[in-house]
């Protein structure tokens, strides 16, 4: 599958935020953010009043870039979105939040979702006992999540715990720092997801 392969700084500057793709560096002044913000290319400084139709494809563009994931996927999670029970914009932000490398980002294994993606990809982590390496793969309630004991002795990924021993999981994650394990309690609700988004205009986009 294609995946973005550019500058990911680029990403922040047209967003006009920080969307912490890079992990630590977004928090120091090496920041592209920081120094240029500004959208990129030639007229980024010159830009206009943005539309309602630009003010929609941003939200979403915005959200794609967050969770690291291309159109036809992102299409794919309003279509089921839709098709669940209660508000389709908070069910689309639930689909986007219960995929396993966000939820290994969210337990604090990775410093950002790319990284957590890459962990995924390279098999460190078990799901119900089993290897899991698609990034993609969507955890629910009653599923048990578990960095391989194989692991645990690597570095970096000692180095991301110990970084983020400060930060509390969501609740709809009980994880356990003694053994390295979290189980799913619950689908993930608005209220856990602190991502500036307002996914009410994702949804009038696609209502189009």
């Amino acid at each position: 599958m294609a995946r973005y392969s550019d500058a990911v700084c680029r990403l922040c500057r047209r967003e006009g935020q920080k969307l912490f793709l890079k992990g630590d560096r977004c928090f120091t002044d090496k920041c592209a953010l920081e120094r240029r913000a500004y959208p990129p290319g030639m007229h980024g400084q010159g830009r206009s009043k943005t539309s309602e139709y630009g003010q929609q494809l941003r939200e979403k563009q915005k959200a794609k870039r967050y969770y690291g994931i291309l159109e036809s996927q992102f299409r794919g999670y309003y279509e089921m979105a839709v098709r669940r029970k209660g508000q389709t914009g908070e069910n689309l932000l639930a689909l986007c939040e219960s995929r396993l490398d966000n939820t290994v980002y969210r337990l604090g294994f990775a410093m950002s979702r790319p990284e957590a993606r890459q962990l995924v990809l390279h098999g460190h982590f078990t799901v119900n006992g089993s290897k899991v390496n698609i990034p993609s793969y969507l955890v629910k309630p009653g599923m048990v999540i578990t960095l391989k004991e194989s692991s645990r002795s690597l570095e970096k990924i000692k180095g991301n715990i110990e970084a983020n021993s400060f930060r509390q999981p969501p609740k709809w994650l009980d994880y356990d720092r003694n053994t390295l394990t979290a189980k799913v309690v619950a689908m993930p609700q608005k209220e856990d997801i602190d991502l500036p988004i307002e996914e009410h205009l994702i949804v009038e986009l696609y209502s189009k």
